[in-house]
């Protein structure tokens, strides 16, 4: 979380069709519990940019913690992940048949699903 207001444009949108509002509903990553509702995807997304930065801009005057922009934060290219005995045994099996390590059979089948 930041202190300095960010730049809002920087947040992570996404603007989807809503069968149950039989509109479309804008939504920001950093910010979950915000949404806006409108019937062109323009509309929803414009709304909810200004929500976002009244909500941001609030935020900061009242000295509370504002969410850093996804594209902003830095990342080690480093994660821990757990799994099964099973799971990691056929994993390394999969690996081995493919002559790759472990690391670089996982990092293929992620960049794969993605």
């Amino acid at each position: 979380m930041s202190a300095t207001m960010p730049d809002v444009s920087h947040y992570t949108y996404r603007v989807s069709w809503s069968p149950e509002d039989e509109e479309f509903v804008a939504t920001c990553l950093e910010l979950p519990s915000l949404s806006w509702l409108a019937p062109t995807q323009d509309e929803a997304l414009h709304g909810l940019r200004d929500l976002v930065h009244d909500v941001v801009e609030d935020l900061h005057l009242s000295s509370e913690s504002i969410p850093e922009p996804l594209s902003s934060r830095a990342y080690s290219g480093k994660f821990n992940l757990r799994v099964g005995e099973r799971l990691h045994r056929q994993l390394a099996i999969k690996a081995a048949e493919e002559h790759l390590s472990l690391n670089q059979y996982v990092v293929r089948k992620l960049g794969d699903a993605s």
